[in-house]
């Protein structure tokens, strides 16, 4: 079985996932998992070497492996059984997930097709969670009472569903800069800006807002270049125009919108992604196109020129991060983005400081104006997080424990499952081992993020940045999308050289 029809599949099904309500629900996460586990079986059966090649893809799988079994053991001190026992399903679907992704991107033409897939998957569900809203009548998707006016479809969590979009912006936006991309895949990827623009701001997700500025920095960081300046640029200003059409259009920011309105915002969007797509299509990635139109010497050139980043990453090189020249690097641009980045951190911390001291809890409304605030109720979740650590550092509480520890130490009456941040939880609830095996599932992705494309390497750093102030890794259509980018970047990281003399 040729690699590319697994993947298929397997990075379409993040997008698939999406429209079962995200595969929280016990029937999607089983189907997810029993698909996740006949893909193994069919690489197993097929592939000659589907085991990992390279030091981090060895340490990120057996991590993952360990935390699974791990998690398992854990039913025999959690103290409640059903949530345990839906954290071990969700963690054996991760685990076939991963296993089949570093196998099969190892080959070019799957890894080829990761991200223009996975974005496409991305916008399909996306778009489709906006049905309602676009088209309102014909269209009625079932309702989160919890959400008020947020939009939570597709994945019935408004933060998963604005953190779903964030990430299929930033896969856009290293999309529109890779020259070695065609000038439709270019085009196409910034056409997707607005609706994902449009769905990201209708979930009203602070966190995923901030998740997506923290990606594009992490980006422009890894590719300082004018091309991918660019091409941020243009994937910015068209997912921010529908967002601003909303000031005249004010009924689709809620719940219940109109067909007038709906007609106008889908006239916006039709046009917004016309014109970004133009931009990126006549452009390129900010040069002279690559594959469209001009003199013969130069696609000669750009031929060669992309032949060579092609072998030189199947060599195991680094990939080239935008394709042109070294004359297109802005030196500027790297040192901008990572102290943008670190300003935001350290504003969002001083500002969670200066709540925590003052003691309120007013969380703000489902409406456009909680944009502009910080309060959240996640304060009072992590410090009962921490405490259980504390109290329980060696083996946690078990899985799925915490929300028996919060119910015994709430300060607020309210039903909470998650700790909303998947580091504290996992210390909070399997321990140091826990945490350690999770440090070095990360850790083992980052190192090989440093060595791959820029796209697939900030959306992963804004995934990680998102799990950690919310229940992401619970949901497993968002975090599907992090696990095959992660199969991504360990399987195309150089594999270990064999002993000499060995066979």
């Amino acid at each position: 079985m040729r690699p590319v029809l697994v993947a298929v599949p397997l990075l379409l099904g993040p997008g698939v996932v999406a429209l079962f309500g995200g595969g929280y629900a016990d029937t999607a996460r089983l189907a997810m998992g029993f698909a996740a586990w006949l893909l193994l079986a069919a690489v197993a059966l097929t592939r000659p070497r589907p085991l990992p090649r390279s030091g981090p893809a060895i340490g990120a799988l057996a991590a993952l492996a360990a935390l699974t079994a791990w998690t398992a053991a854990s039913l025999a001190w959690a103290p409640v059984g059903e949530p345990a026992g839906e954290d071990v399903q969700r963690l054996l679907a991760y685990l076939a997930a991963l296993a089949v992704a570093i196998a099969v991107l190892r080959e070019p033409a799957a890894a080829r097709a990761a991200e223009p897939l996975l974005l496409a998957g991305i916008t399909g569900a996306t778009a489709y969670g906006l049905t309602e809203r676009l088209v309102p009548g014909l269209v009625d998707l079932a309702d989160v009472l919890s959400a008020g006016d947020r939009l939570s479809q597709p994945l019935t969590y408004w933060n998963a569903t604005g953190t779903f979009a964030a990430l299929g912006l930033i896969l856009a936006a290293g999309l529109v800069a890779d020259r070695r991309r065609s000038s439709a895949t270019r085009a196409a990827a910034a056409a997707a800006a607005p609706v994902l623009g449009l769905a990201l701001y209708l979930t009203f997700s602070r966190g995923a807002l901030g998740a997506l500025a923290a990606g594009l920095a992490v980006l422009l960081a890894l590719a300082p270049t004018q091309p991918q300046l660019r091409a941020a640029a243009i994937v910015s200003i068209a997912a921010a125009v529908p967002p601003l059409a909303t000031v005249a259009l004010p009924a689709l920011t809620r719940e219940q919108s109109g067909p007038a309105e709906g007609a106008a915002m889908l006239a916006l969007l039709a046009a917004v992604a016309g014109a970004a797509a133009s931009l990126a299509r006549r452009g390129g990635a900010g040069g002279e196109p690559a594959t469209d139109g001009g003199p013969a010497r130069r696609e000669a050139a750009v031929a060669g020129h992309t032949a060579r980043l092609v072998r030189r990453e199947a060599a195991g090189g680094e990939p080239a991060i935008d394709g042109g020249p070294a004359r297109r690097a802005l030196p500027w641009l790297r040192p901008v983005a990572l102290g943008t980045l670190a300003l935001a951190l350290v504003a969002t911390a001083v500002a969670v400081t200066q709540i925590e001291r003052g003691g309120g809890r007013d969380v703000p409304e489902a409406a456009p104006g909680r944009l502009a605030s910080v309060q959240s109720n996640r304060y009072a979740y992590w410090r009962v997080a921490v405490r259980t650590f504390a109290e329980h550092p060696l083996r946690g509480v078990g899985s799925g424990g915490f929300q028996v520890e919060w119910l015994r130490e709430r300060p607020f009456r309210e039903p909470v499952r998650d700790a909303h941040s998947l580091y504290l939880e996992t210390a909070a609830e399997l321990g140091l081992l826990g945490l350690a095996l999770l440090i070095t599932l990360v850790g083992s992705v980052a190192v090989a993020a440093r060595r791959g494309a820029p796209g697939p390497a900030a959306a992963l750093a804004a995934f990680a940045l998102h799990a950690g102030v919310d229940w992401d890794w619970e949901l497993p259509a968002l975090s599907l999308v992090a696990i095959v980018l992660a199969g991504l970047v360990l399987a195309r990281y150089p594999p270990r050289e064999p002993p000499r003399g060995g066979g």
